[in-house]
């Protein structure tokens, strides 16, 4: 088979990485320490619906997003927590697992000769974290702290597009709003991972969309 890409980049929480599942367990851990019982639905309602607000307001650390956003989200669900307590949730981040699908779908992408990367929101120091839980090795590594910036502002994928050169480039991600979107925009070739089977909030087609890694992984090999 001929391969149509060379290069294939992923977000890494939402599509590598279960991110709702390591949320939403951070959030009921902590909360039942302190007698309190959350719905993990209306926390990651809360959530999807601060973060992107906490980052639009410019860059900084992304311990300080993620601690700013659960502060936010313990707030609309009553639970009064101190800014220096919300910290749980970047410390928890280096214990949030891979979807049961990631690595099998890398170590097939990887041996059908493609190169891999991740674009990612997050600090280099967390992402570092975070890889442990990967079988295989990554070729390109943007995130925002290099670029100073959230997607889906651009500068991520510029970065990968300087970085790569001519290679040709495929971009597969969950978040619509923080993947798709802005590498559309770009001309980028997009695979939407959309693992909550959500319906395009623009209402544009997709070209290419997947319910999961092994689905696209099919496609690739």
């Amino acid at each position: 088979m001929v391969r149509p890409y060379d290069v294939i980049t992923f977000d890494c929480y939402g599509t590598l990485i279960d991110w709702q599942g390591g949320i939403s367990d951070a959030f009921l851990a902590v909360a039942a320490a302190d007698g309190r019982t959350l719905d993990r639905t209306r926390i990651l309602q809360a959530y999807a619906a601060i973060e992107p607000v906490v980052e639009a307001q410019g860059y900084r650390p992304y311990r300080d997003v993620l601690a700013e956003t659960a502060q936010q989200v313990a707030e609309r669900l009553e639970w009064p927590l101190s800014l220096e307590r919300a910290r749980f949730l970047p410390d928890s981040l280096a214990s949030w697992r891979p979807f049961p699908d990631t690595n099998p779908a890398l170590q097939r992408l990887a041996a059908a000769g493609y190169g891999l990367g991740i674009l990612s929101n997050v600090d280099d120091d967390l992402l570092t974290a975070t890889r442990h839980h990967f079988t295989g090795n990554f070729d390109l590594i943007v995130t925002a702290q290099q670029v100073g910036s959230y997607k889906p502002a651009p500068a991520h994928f510029e970065t990968a597009r300087r970085r790569l050169g001519d290679s040709r480039w495929l971009h597969a991600a969950q978040s619509y709003f923080h993947d798709v979107v802005p590498a559309r925009a770009l001309g980028i070739p997009v695979a939407w991972i959309n693992r909550g089977h959500e319906i395009a909030a623009d209402g544009q087609r997709v070209d290419h969309e997947f319910r999961d890694l092994s689905a696209l992984a099919d496609w690739l090999c």
